[in-house]
């Protein structure tokens, strides 16, 4: 025999007789212990599908029962348990919906990037939505392309600019059957402005902006809150405004978090008030900044550490905002305004 032969004797498992009988037992072994197993996660399952009414203390299936509806952490057997216990649940409810509440309301979410150069955008002011494609393009990259060869067209989709009012208006309108919301918003600007040969009318322009807001777009949730802030169309309610200016908020607009710390410092709320402008500097709103710097550190609400830190983060922001065409489009912006030019 071999030097060969004997290596693979010596690494193998013995006899075909022995192999088998040992792949057998392996195979008996793990059967047993698959069931075993498969058991004891049944068994878990089971425990998990049983919930206790909240009222009454009876067992039923987790599926079945009757959640209650603000909450969603307490369970009631029927209809009638969650009626009966409604009263010794809402101060407990109410807590928890308030915390709910907090912790999606104060998350801090990143604000919207211009399609093109991919850079965040930090307010409207940087940006143009065009009513051909309905994009929200940064004033940058609208500036790249008023200095190129096809400074005509736009800079997202590359058509050509509207030839009359009448042009725009049916753009905007094709958007808004598309179900865009920024198409929304920008037929309530017109009726907010009485532009584009449309007349002024503000309930006409809140009701695009609740629309508009309802598919996503947060400027129009920040400027209906406006709108019941100052009495534009409607009855001032400083309620309803903050609730437009809370949903705003929720999907990353930092001038609609800006007017929350605003209400909730005229409030007394001062704690609250900083935290909405801490978020909001850390996302690039100065005005926040400001209000973090004047009203919360030099007032002692606000620590060195935490003011540095927001600090920070606010310079960061400015800095990945930060582009050689987003600064020649604001020093032209900024020219034009001193000129008493008004796009």
């Amino acid at each position: 025999m071999s030097a060969a032969d004997d290596n693979n004797k010596h690494y193998g498992a013995g006899s075909s007789e022995e192999m088998t009988s040992n792949k057998n037992e392996c195979t008996e072994q793990n059967n047993v212990d698959t069931i075993t197993i498969t058991e004891a996660i049944n068994s878990i399952g089971i425990q998990d599908d049983k919930s206790t009414c909240a009222n009454c203390g009876k067992e039923g299936n987790s599926d079945d029962m009757n959640i209650c509806n603000r909450c969603k952490e307490v369970k009631y057997c029927n209809a009638a348990c969650k009626k009966k216990h409604r009263s010794k649940h809402k101060k407990k409810c109410d807590r928890r919906v308030a915390e709910l509440h907090d912790e999606q309301l104060f998350k801090e979410i990143e604000p919207d990037e211009c399609p093109i150069c991919m850079l965040p955008l930090s307010s409207a002011d940087q940006a143009t939505v065009g009513s051909c494609c309905g994009k929200r393009i940064c004033n940058g990259c609208r500036f790249a392309m008023l200095m190129s060869e096809e400074k005509d067209l736009c800079a997202f989709c590359r058509t050509p600019p509207p030839s009359s009012d009448e042009e725009i208006i049916k753009r905007t309108k094709k958007l808004m059957e598309k179900g865009n919301g920024e198409g929304f918003y920008l037929l309530a600007g017109y009726y907010a402005r009485g532009m584009m040969g449309l007349p002024q009318d503000w309930n006409k322009t809140n009701e695009l902006l609740l629309k508009a807001g309802e598919l996503g777009c947060t400027e129009a949730y920040c400027n209906l809150g406006n709108s019941y802030r100052n009495g534009d169309g409607v009855q001032v309610d400083k309620k309803k405004s903050q609730h437009y200016y809370e949903l705003a908020a929720m999907g990353g607009n930092v001038s609609a978090r800006h007017n929350l710390g605003l209400l909730e410092g005229a409030a007394g709320n001062y704690h609250r008030a900083m935290k909405h402008w801490i978020i909001a500097a850390r996302a690039g709103e100065k005005d926040s900044l400001e209000a973090v710097k004047k009203a919360g550190f030099m007032t002692g609400l606000v620590t060195k550490d935490e003011f540095a830190n927001t600090l920070r983060a606010y310079q960061k922001w400015q800095n990945e905002m930060k582009s050689d065409e987003r600064d020649k489009a604001s020093k032209i912006k900024e020219e034009m305004r001193r000129s008493g030019f008004r796009a």
